[in-house]
């Protein structure tokens, strides 16, 4: 069976980051999608059209995405034949963060309303129209689902993601300790799903300080295919959590 990985990068990330993956991934094929913008609207049919060639050529796609890269992912595919989703630090409730975030600039509805846009002092720019479009546009995500999930996420809180876990067919892993991954931290398996939930063993542990939650998920998630579940990937660089 020929099979490959569709991936979409994070807020500053870039298509390229899909081949730090390929030593992981020896029997995939790895695909970055290279879309260009930052709205959904805009890079939608950049994600669909990746998508259409791939599944031409291949068996099966599995989505590897991380942060934004996960909600633009979600948005554009969801009606699309993807086999499971590997979602790292993943925005899943658009309308939530954008409310956070008019929270945080302490900017109501109605002042977006009738300003269109409000640029922030965390550099952020409010768009009523983003606003509305994801109101007008809910996302019915129904692939089966594995989430890796910062204790300390900035952006999408615990209530959320679990939330998006007990309502869509998803498996989520809470990595405890800051959001970025550093230091020596536990790992847990939160089943929020009939599906089996992953294992640990029970001295599994992220040792080195400068190892990203990335590849850690991709050894849990590929283990049981390739084998690689125990051997850690240290040196690597990643895109930071945005």
């Amino acid at each position: 069976m020929k099979k490959t990985i569709l991936y979409l990068h994070g807020k500053g990330g870039n298509a390229c980051e899909v081949e730090q993956y390929a030593k992981n991934c020896p029997d995939f094929y790895l695909h970055g999608v290279d879309y260009q913008g930052s709205l959904p609207w805009l890079v939608q049919e950049q994600i669909v059209s990746d998508y259409r060639i791939l599944r031409r050529e291949y068996d099966s796609v599995i989505l590897l995405a991380n942060s934004i890269g996960a909600y633009f992912a979600m948005h554009a595919l969801q009606n699309c034949d993807i086999q499971k989703a590997l979602l790292i630090s993943p925005i899943l409730d658009m309308e939530q963060l954008i409310l956070d975030m008019m929270g945080w600039a302490k900017v109501s509805e109605q002042e977006l309303a009738q300003k269109g846009e409000i640029p922030t002092d965390f550099g952020e720019t409010l768009s009523w129209k983003y606003l509305c479009f994801v109101r007008e546009h809910p996302i019915d995500w129904k692939v089966p689902t594995e989430i890796l999930y910062a204790e300390h996420d900035h952006l999408t809180s615990l209530q959320t993601v679990t939330r998006f876990a007990e309502t869509h067919n998803a498996h989520l892993t809470i990595l405890e300790g800051d959001a970025a991954g550093t230091g020596v931290r536990p790992v847990k398996a939160v089943c929020q799903s009939p599906r089996k939930p992953l294992s640990f063993p029970s001295d599994f542990r992220l040792h080195n300080p400068k190892f990203p939650c990335f590849f850690l998920f991709m050894q849990i998630f590929f283990g049981k295919e390739i084998g690689l579940l125990g051997t850690l990937v240290a040196n690597t660089t990643v895109p930071p959590r945005h």
